[in-house]
C-alpha cells in the first residue's frame, strides 16, 4: 500500500517524537534531593556560630552573657553552679558555672579538633523543592548546579521550647522559614553528590567545624 505525502510526514513526525522521547534526559529530581539530604545528615544546624568550650562561667549580672545558658538549663542540657569570679586579681564577684548534664552530653556534637569544645545542634536540612538543575553531562565527573528551598527537620524538642527561642533569637524564625540555596553536585559511580566542603552555619558530627543559627 503506498502512503501519500500527508501519511509519510505524520509518520515521520510520529517516528521523531518517539526518538526524541527515548532521548530526554530522567528526571533526576529526587536523586539530587537525596543527595542533599543525606549530605546534610553530617551538618546539621547548631546554636553558635563556633564551638564553645565547656564549662565556662559568666557573672550572674551579665544578662546577655547568662541567657542563653539558663534557658539551657532550664531545658536540662546544662548544671549551673555558683561560684565566686575573680575580677581584677582582688574583686570577688557573683557568677554561674555552666556544665553539660546527662541530657546535655547526649544532645551535644563535640569538635574532634578541640577537646572540651562543641556545640548544640537541633535539626538538620531537608530539600523542599529543586529550582533549578545544570548538569554538565551524564558521566562520573559531570557536574551540576543545583538551587533549591528547604526547610529544617529532626528539629530536637528542646528547640522548639519558649524559653530556647527567646534566649536564640534567630531560632524561631530559622525554624519557620523555607530557604533558598545553592549547591554544586559531582556525579560519580554511585550517582550524584554533594561536593565536600566547609558549610557555614553548621557542624559536622564529630569533627570541628563553624556552626550557627540560621540567618
Amino acid at each position: 500500500m503506498r502512503l501519500g505525502t500527508r501519511s509519510i510526514v505524520t509518520v515521520a513526525a510520529l517516528a521523531t517524537v518517539a526518538v526524541v522521547g527515548c532521548n530526554a534526559p530522567k528526571d533526576q529530581t529526587g536523586n539530587l534531593k537525596t543527595a542533599i539530604n543525606h549530605y546534610y545528615d553530617q551538618w546539621p544546624e547548631c546554636l553558635w556560630k563556633q564551638p564553645i568550650q565547656l564549662p565556662q562561667q559568666h557573672a550572674q549580672d551579665d544578662t546577655d552573657k547568662v541567657r542563653p545558658f539558663d534557658a539551657l538549663v532550664d531545658q536540662g542540657l546544662l548544671s549551673r553552679t555558683p561560684v565566686e569570679k575573680t575580677k581584677l586579681l582582688v574583686i570577688k564577684q557573683a557568677a554561674n558555672s555552666y556544665d553539660l548534664t546527662d541530657k546535655g552530653r547526649s544532645n551535644w556534637t563535640p569538635d574532634a579538633n578541640n577537646p572540651g569544645y562543641g556545640n548544640f545542634c537541633y535539626a538538620h536540612r531537608r530539600v523542599k523543592d529543586i529550582l533549578s538543575n545544570t548538569p554538565s553531562g551524564t558521566q562520573p565527573g559531570a557536574t551540576t548546579t543545583v538551587s533549591y528551598t528547604y526547610t529544617l527537620g529532626d528539629v530536637k524538642d528542646w528547640a522548639r521550647a519558649t524559653e530556647t527561642q527567646n534566649a536564640f533569637p534567630n531560632l524561631a524564625t530559622a525554624l519557620a522559614a523555607t530557604n533558598q540555596a545553592t549547591t554544586t553536585l559531582v556525579l560519580t559511580n554511585d550517582g550524584w553528590k554533594v561536593q565536600a566542603s566547609v558549610i557555614p552555619n553548621s557542624t559536622p558530627k564529630g569533627v570541628g567545624g563553624d556552626g550557627g543559627v540560621v540567618q
